[in-house]
């Protein structure tokens, strides 16, 4: 467990070891260049220099050319500014901790290189030079040592996050990286071995110094937003335990592949220190994304003995299965725990939910249960079902569609991106779109995306308007033209996730009065076009890719979407001022299989022919 005793202590060692690190290379560099040492090993090294450069050849110079502009300052810099980039933007969480570990190794690493260079004066080997030579001391090789903290850094993560026999090749090719580096400015005259060596040290020490900082006693499946929190990072049991014996049962539902058996562990453990120990297990399958789930919750009594009532359905997967158990316990007046371990895990992201898994369930049992929306969605060929996140057509459901399961298993959320690049040439098409029975528009779109709420990844606020708790669902027509039409769509979008409170947007925050997101309203030129209502009917003039919460579904021609507000009680943590609609366990259902709709959205007319394909299977759930 990390307390904030221990984190206070790191810093300590850093001042403690960088000092120790530095006197230790000027000292090596000192007795290479000063002393009796130097008078033994110059004649030697400069025999191993004069072998290198009477043995070149003209495809060898080109092989340790790239070698050598590989581990050069701009190319080390971008590389490293690359990935500590891609550990907080593309994983499910920010990894903090291994960011400012590979970041912070490949900075400290080139401050010490340069502090030794000011003590130590070594001239480079006495032959030709194939690379114009840096102003600064031959001993430690720079190139090395900036190549050691950057590769060795990143195989220090792999060896943490990969699994499998592909670990084991990952991370040796990374290794291998610093001592061919070393073996090119040997080749090239640029180093004495002595030189090369003094570099492979001060980037191994300068690992081991920031990893004692940044990643020692870390799990490598903690997050860093709870790094603070009791047994976030160990594993261990949550904060608040409690050994009062559950009212009702528990159904966790696991999507197996998403949640481990590691997982399931710290979820079952949670649930006790909770007090939940009726727990009743059920795994999904492809054809069964909820399991049993329906079958169980038919048998439900709301207000018969404990052993026939469910008091809390936890859901252990993406957004795909946390949509497929909403389905079914949607109005029934079951509360929905989410813990998510999927490849997006948009709805826990915009529901302010953190994104280790154990830690978003122990917050959530800690909180209160809210009411928020799900939408209906139904189209030719498309069976009528529920949706928590987000339904659309055209390019991205193209790109949901086409994403590998086997990137998306090792890549996560990154798979899609593979897949979209695949799809940016696709034609655009007719649209035609009517919002609360008003009239028709007509458009021209590249894909039409209808949301419950508006936040992907990183930050992109897709739907600014979209709210968990607001009554309605946003649609969003995205129609760039050309180079310029994507770059100012592309440029509108990461604006405001790069705004102060842009992550405000996650929170539950109630039906907004804002006019400029309650009607039709276009940004970026035109390539982006806002819609908001009760009832979406979408129109398209040819038969498009079309996908419900990332899951792909049927091609067709129309999208009907109608908001079922406050008919989904969700556990979430208390957030100050958070104003979601708290709902009461004992509010009454109605028959319908949907509860009472707050006075802020009053009820409309909901056309029979999206009602009446709903109402057998529901029936059938056992509402």
């Amino acid at each position: 467990m990390t307390t904030l005793t221990d984190e206070a202590a790191r810093p300590s060692r850093l001042l403690i070891l960088v000092p120790a690190q530095v006197s230790l290379m000027v000292g090596w560099g000192l007795l290479l260049t000063r002393s009796s040492v130097a008078d033994v090993l110059i004649p030697a090294e400069d025999r191993v220099s004069r072998a290198f450069a009477a043995g070149r050849t003209a495809l060898a110079d080109t092989l340790t050319g790239w070698l050598s502009t590989m581990a050069g300052t701009e190319a080390i810099i971008g590389v490293a500014l690359f990935c500590v980039l891609g550990l907080l933007l593309l994983p499910s969480a920010p990894r903090w901790a291994e960011a400012l570990f590979l970041g912070g190794s490949v900075a400290l690493q080139s401050a010490i290189f340069v502090a030794v260079t000011l003590f130590v004066q070594r001239d480079r080997p006495e032959v030709p030079h194939l690379d114009a030579a840096p102003p600064t001391s031959s001993f430690p090789s720079g190139h090395v040592g900036a190549s050691t903290a950057l590769f060795g850094g990143l195989a220090v993560l792999a060896l943490r996050r990969l699994r499998g026999p592909w670990r084991y090749v990952v991370v040796t090719a990374l290794l291998l990286v610093p001592p061919l580096v070393g073996l090119s400015r040997l080749y090239r005259g640029m180093h004495h071995p002595t030189d090369v060596v003094g570099g492979l040290l001060n980037g191994t020490l300068t690992l081991l110094v920031v990893g004692s900082v940044f990643l020692a006693g870390r799990r490598p499946d903690s997050t860093d937003d709870d790094s603070h929190r009791q047994g976030s990072a160990a594993g261990a049991a949550p904060s608040v335990a409690t050994d009062a014996p559950s009212a009702g049962r528990v159904v966790v539902v696991r999507h197996p592949h998403a949640c481990d058996d590691a997982l399931a562990d710290r979820v079952r453990a949670v649930l006790e220190a909770h007090g939940h120990r009726r727990q009743q297990w059920i795994d999904t399958t492809a054809e069964r994304p909820s399991g049993d789930l329906a079958e169980v919750c038919a048998a439900h009594v709301a207000d018969g003995p404990a052993p026939e009532r469910i008091d809390l359905v936890v859901v252990c997967g993406g957004d795909g299965t946390v949509r497929a158990c909403a389905d079914v316990v949607a109005g029934t007046g079951i509360a929905l725990a989410v813990v998510p371990c999927g490849t997006g895990n948009l709805l826990a992201r915009n529901l302010g939910l953190p994104l280790d898994p154990a830690t978003a369930l122990d917050e959530a049992l800690d909180g209160d249960c809210f009411g928020i929306d799900v939408g209906r969605v139904h189209g030719d060929g498309l069976e009528p079902a529920r949706f928590t996140v987000m339904a659309g057509a055209g390019f991205d459901a193209a790109m949901v569609r086409d994403a590998s399961p086997a990137l998306k298993a090792r890549l996560g959320w990154l798979a899609y991106l593979l897949a979209a690049a695949r799809h940016l040439g696709d034609p655009r098409t007719r649209v035609s779109l009517q919002v609360d029975g008003g009239p028709r528009r007509r458009h021209r779109a590249r894909m039409v995306v209808v949301g419950n709420v508006g936040t992907l990844q990183g930050g992109l606020e897709l739907l600014p308007g979209a709210r968990a708790d607001s009554g309605r669902v946003d649609v969003v027509l995205f129609d760039p033209s050309g180079a310029v039409g994507w770059l100012a769509a592309t440029g509108h979008l990461v604006s405001r996730a790069l705004r102060p409170n842009s992550a405000a947007s996650r929170q539950l925050t109630g039906p907004t009065a804002d006019p400029a997101v309650s009607g039709r309203r276009s940004v970026a030129g035109g390539a982006l076009t806002y819609y908001s209502g009760r009832h979406i009917d979408i129109r398209f003039a040819t038969a498009q890719p079309r996908e419900v919460d990332g899951d792909a579904v049927a091609d067709g021609h129309r999208l009907v979407v109608e908001t079922e507000p406050g008919a989904l009680r969700v556990r979430l943590p208390r957030a100050p001022g958070a104003t979601a609609r708290r709902l009461e366990a004992s509010a009454p259902r109605r028959a319908d299989n949907a509860l009472p709709r707050p006075a802020e959205a009053p009820d409309r007319p909901v056309p029979s022919d999206v009602l009446a394909p709903l109402a057998p299977r529901q029936t059938q759930a056992g509402a």
